[in-house]
């Protein structure tokens, strides 16, 4: 009898400390955000996908590989990115998260501070979640 408590415990136990897919999404998310600010080229061309579509909220639309190019040359640098009221839907393989951004950015030498509605579509490839898409709005 012991061990089948001990047993039941230890499955409680495993339960209970799992994360679900929506918050495995969230720390994602958040380590995405922190390789902007990081500028680790490697994790942000590892976390999106080939045919990313990066909306700013000026309109301006970045591929991949101009995001790269973009971050790497130090056109734009990411001082503070922090999202707020993070709410994701999943949908099978896809997920879109909505939240508000406030973020500092050096955009061709010029410092400026955004309080952002941004929405972000994430896929899941290979067991990796990838940033598809991404829009924002003041």
């Amino acid at each position: 009898m012991k061990k089948l408590f001990f047993i039941l415990f230890v499955f409680i136990s495993i339960g209970s400390n799992a994360q679900t897919e929506e918050e495995k999404l969230a720390t994602v998310i958040k380590e995405f955000h922190q390789a902007l600010v990081n500028k680790n080229m490697a994790s942000v061309g590892q976390q999106t996908d080939k045919a990313l579509s990066y909306g700013h909220s000026n309109g301006w639309v970045e591929t991949k590989a101009d995001m790269l190019k973009d971050l790497q040359t130090g056109y734009i640098v990411y001082n503070i990115y922090k999202e707020d009221s993070l709410k994701i839907t999943m949908n099978d393989s896809m997920a879109n998260a909505r939240f508000v951004a406030d973020i500092s950015a050096t955009l061709n030498g010029n410092t400026i501070n955004l309080h952002l509605k941004v929405l972000e579509v994430w896929v899941k490839r290979n067991k990796q979640w990838l940033l598809f898409a991404r829009q924002a709005v003041k």
